[in-house]
């Protein structure tokens, strides 16, 4: 009796530990939890914009009545497209923002444990180096999109609400002209999910960056592209690496559908559910190249970590 309970306790703590043993992805969400809570600025700048974003339009929205009255006697296409600025214009600073914060983040990512000399804490931990750069390379490639899409629709929403307070007091209907808000954040979405995918190689080589500069890896991340710009130019009076930097950091004209005469006679244009064309990005050569360099950039990362030292 004794020896079957035994056995039996021991199934039962073999069963408890093991999925926790076995499971290969909880050393990177524990990794990727961590990266979060050192570097709040990840979520802090994105509400700090959009604070101010609500601040500028609860000012501008003293003038919403009469300018919804001057809306109201355009043509239907341009109603649309007028309403939805202000809406617009927010959720691109949201997005301009956690562009920026993605940029800093990974060039102190690798570079600021080697500093501060934390990297020998982290590595006595049963976490390797590929998951510790994967937890990294995930902040601008998974995490900032999807905290900039919450931010944004959250303050779209805000936004909606106080603009409505104020119509429905001047009697006017805040529902007229419509605001399509779904198809803004489906369009919304799929842009951040462009900009990740393309931009995923700059990512990698800032975090490279990251994990071999001893110092200002700023200057180590942007003055050799700019320099062989430069010697390119001067020597062979040509500028195909400038052209490929001017392409790397475009990719809307491979992922949007945009008429040529889109936003004439003073309107900006509206990108709708229409103009998405996931087809020809992901048919893009550019796109696979990109992230086969985006690969090799993390792989040298890795290396560069494993090998690296505190400075």
């Amino acid at each position: 009796m004794t020896i079957q309970t035994e056995t039996m306790s021991e199934t039962s703590l073999e069963s408890a530990v093991a999925p926790a043993a076995l499971s290969p992805t909880r050393p990177l969400y524990w990794s990727m939890r961590r990266e979060l809570w050192e570097n709040r600025s990840l979520y802090i700048a994105p509400l700090i914009v959009a604070a101010l974003a609500l601040v500028s339009f609860a000012i501008s929205a003293v003038r919403l009545a009469q300018n919804r009255r001057l809306i109201l006697a355009l043509d239907p296409v341009k109603r649309a497209a007028v309403v939805a600025i202000s809406y617009d214009l927010a959720a691109m600073a949201i997005m301009v923002t956690a562009g920026i914060v993605a940029v800093f983040y990974c060039l102190g990512a690798l570079h600021n444990e080697r500093r501060d000399r934390s990297i020998l804490f982290w590595k006595s931990l049963p976490v390797s180096d590929l998951t510790a750069v994967l937890a990294k390379l995930s902040m601008p490639l998974l995490v900032l999109p999807l905290i900039a899409f919450a931010v944004a629709v959250v303050l779209q929403l805000t936004m909606l609400a106080l603009g409505s307070i104020i119509l429905l007091a001047n009697g006017l209907n805040p529902m007229t002209p419509p605001l399509p808000l779904p198809q803004m954040w489906l369009v919304l979405l799929y842009s951040l999910a462009v900009i990740s995918l393309w931009y995923a190689p700059i990512w990698g080589w800032l975090l490279m960056v990251s994990a071999w500069a001893r110092r200002t890896p700023f200057l180590w991340a942007f003055l050799p592209p700019l320099a062989l710009c430069l010697v390119e130019r001067m020597a062979f009076n040509t500028g195909h690496f400038a052209s490929l930097l001017n392409y790397r950091l475009g990719g809307f004209s491979e992922a949007f559908a945009l008429a040529p005469t889109a936003g004439m006679h003073g309107v900006p244009p509206q990108i709708g559910l229409a103009q998405l064309d996931p087809t020809r990005f992901l048919s893009d050569p550019g796109l696979w190249v990109g992230l086969l360099f985006a690969a090799a950039f993390l792989a040298a990362a890795v290396w560069l970590r494993r090998r690296g030292d505190p400075i």
